[in-house]
């Protein structure tokens, strides 16, 4: 494993989904968060120093897991480059993501909306994660 790869990868990727979230959640999608039922925190409080600073490091952190764990179990992956982390990306979404969040509205009151834009949006964030590692690792 590669510390220096690591780092820079997980770097990269924590910049990109920061971007990514606040063009989508907070832009171009954010309507899907005034669905029925109200469940957020009120802008002003999810914008406190402490939110910001703390959901930014549980970021970061889960980035360089990302990474740490592709590094890891890169051999095992079929493919080279970007279409390996793509493929990388791919099986962290259907193992981690997909599964989680789909059962959401069994055991939340949760519109039926965000759950559908969560899924999607993660197949997309996970795909261009992984293929930043993929470039990063060219393997």
């Amino acid at each position: 494993m590669n510390i220096k790869r690591i780092l820079i990868a997980g770097i990269i990727i924590w910049i990109v989904g920061t971007a990514f979230g606040v063009l989508t959640c907070g832009w171009l999608f954010n309507w899907v968060y005034q669905l029925p039922p109200n469940i957020w925190k009120d802008p002003t409080e999810i914008m406190a120093a402490g939110n910001v600073i703390g959901a930014n490091v549980i970021e970061l952190l889960g980035a360089m897991i990302f990474v740490a764990v592709y590094a890891f179990i890169s051999g095992g992956i079929p493919g080279e480059g970007v279409k390996k982390g793509m493929t990388y990306g791919l099986i962290v979404w259907l193992v981690g993501v997909l599964s989680g969040i789909a059962s959401m509205p069994f055991y939340m009151t949760i519109a039926t909306t965000v759950v559908v834009y969560w899924i999607v949006q993660a197949l997309v964030v996970n795909l261009i994660n992984g293929a930043i590692v993929g470039v990063i690792y060219r393997d």
